[in-house]
């Protein structure tokens, strides 16, 4: 092979070149990741990269007097605000905050069979019989045009202005959308398509960062609502550079088990609104269906006088959601313990662990101990510390605790119960749903005295909770 046409390696964590292949990255320290590419030597990315500056400087005309006039005070800077378009699923449109902004570009992660497919051939449905004057084009270069029309008569969508199209090649799906010029289009997936100018595999770190350039260029120029499909690693983070992350306006998450029944769809980057806000769906034989009450969808299915459960109240958003957490707690004789957790952080149990052993004075070392999250969700706050203590301390002593009671506190190491913020929110929603009382810290129950029609009870120390319980 001439040195024109040399191999090169690449990091497919950080991009990191190479001249030979390596175990561990010397610039992320990640094992495993160098791939094989022919450098050509004629500097694509830099020629890629002019191209694309020139592109965008003729593609902003409308910006462009605004550009050359230089910086100016943020004082004299107007605020535009953005049409935001109905996508006709209420939970999709919260999370993107309050409807799709026309030109944006949307990055939507999964795991395989999760159903990232599935949800945008139904929004590309309810896009269409919304605006049948708007092209809506779905390019996927996984599956062929029959199996796609399959799911399409299976979720019932057979409009006019939706067209399919199977194609992996950038190039010759860049013809076809100039030709039809769709007001929105879709890329399932980004791993899967390849770009003429770029010598690699699909699925590459140059690949996807190329492919990536193009579409989001393409869309910005041309008004174009844009969403991209990314496939996740085994960390369940979206495969390829993080500079695909951080090319596209809105980076979304689809999550769940895909043996279960819910999916929950969660937003990490918003440039257009608020982050972390969360839509909840169920996935049936006819496609993906709202939950329009989450919290009591949850509560529904729960055994009326099990012990080992608890209730909680979080914040995802701009949402309150109702979490009932369940617990067991068996006597282990063969050995040290064991710690199992579906929903929270295991290390975070064996610190609770440790000051239900500290401060309640009940040995726990040769227990083991179980703890779930009902509904496949994830809980990354300390808010519902409280509510894993009660529902350990349920199964324990094997008694019931009351259904209509709501636990909400943090716990320190001191064995402290602590304020967690949002509480009014909380509230509202606790009051809402005829809950009739709330464990939480004395800090808490003063500043919500007399404003709630709920019973607060307020604690200073976690060893108390068992007090108020049994």
């Amino acid at each position: 092979m001439s040195k024109k046409n040399s191999l090169i390696y690449i990091c497919q964590k950080c991009a990191y070149k190479s001249p030979k292949w390596l175990g561990k990255c010397p610039d992320c320290s990640e094992w495993n990741t160098f791939i094989e590419e022919i450098n050509d030597g004629n500097n694509s990315s830099n020629n890629s990269l002019e191209k694309r500056g020139i592109a965008a400087l003729k593609f902003d005309g409308d910006n462009a007097n605004k550009k050359s006039s230089g910086p100016r005070p943020i004082s004299e800077i107007d605020i535009s605000s953005y049409n935001r378009i109905k996508s006709g699923i209420n939970e999709f449109d919260r999370v993107v905050g309050g409807g799709l902004v026309s030109g944006s570009v949307l990055l939507i992660g999964g795991e395989p069979g999760i159903g990232k497919s599935t949800l945008l051939m139904e929004l590309s449905g309810r896009l269409a019989k919304i605006d049948p004057n708007a092209i809506i084009l779905y390019v996927s270069g996984e599956e062929s045009e029959s199996q796609i029309a399959s799911r399409s008569r299976r979720l019932g969508i057979n409009e006019k202005n939706f067209y399919v199209f199977h194609e992996s090649n950038w190039q010759i799906i860049l013809n076809e959308i100039k030709k039809l010029k769709p007001k929105y289009f879709i890329l399932d997936s980004i791993q899967t398509t390849i770009s003429e100018e770029i010598p690699s595999a699909p699925g590459t770190i140059t690949q996807i960062r190329e492919v990536t350039y193009e579409v989001v260029n393409y869309a910005k120029a041309r008004n174009m609502t844009s969403f991209i499909i990314g496939h996740v690693t085994k960390e369940g983070t979206i495969a390829g550079p993080k500079i695909l992350e951080h090319m596209v306006d809105v980076v979304i998450y689809f999550e769940g088990d895909q043996y279960g029944h819910y999916r929950l769809l969660r937003v990490i980057k918003n440039r257009f609104g608020n982050v972390n806000e969360v839509g909840i769906f169920e996935m049936g034989d006819v496609g993906l269906k709202e939950v329009s009450n989450p919290s009591q969808y949850f509560l529904d299915l729960s055994l009326k006088d099990a012990y080992g459960r608890s209730l909680t109240n979080i914040i995802e958003g701009s949402r309150s959601l109702f979490v009932e957490i369940q617990a067991l707690v068996i006597d282990n004789k063969y050995g040290n313990g064991r710690r199992t957790t579906q929903g929270i952080d295991s290390n975070r149990l064996a610190m609770l662990v440790a000051v239900i052993e500290k401060y309640f004075g009940i040995p726990l070392a040769f227990n083991d101990i179980y703890v779930n999250v009902i509904g496949g969700i994830k809980l990354t706050t300390r808010d519902s510390d409280l509510s894993i203590i009660a529902s350990m301390l349920s199964s324990l002593r094997s008694k019931c605790v009351d259904n209509a009671t709501v636990f909400i506190g943090e716990v320190g190491l001191t064995g402290e119960v602590r304020h967690v913020p949002m509480i009014e929110m909380r509230m509202k929603e606790i009051e809402q749903m005829n809950y009739k009382r709330v464990v939480t810290s004395q800090k808490t129950t003063k500043m919500c005295k007399g404003k709630y029609n709920v019973e607060m009870i307020g604690i200073s120390a976690a060893k108390d909770l068992e007090q108020v319980l049994f």
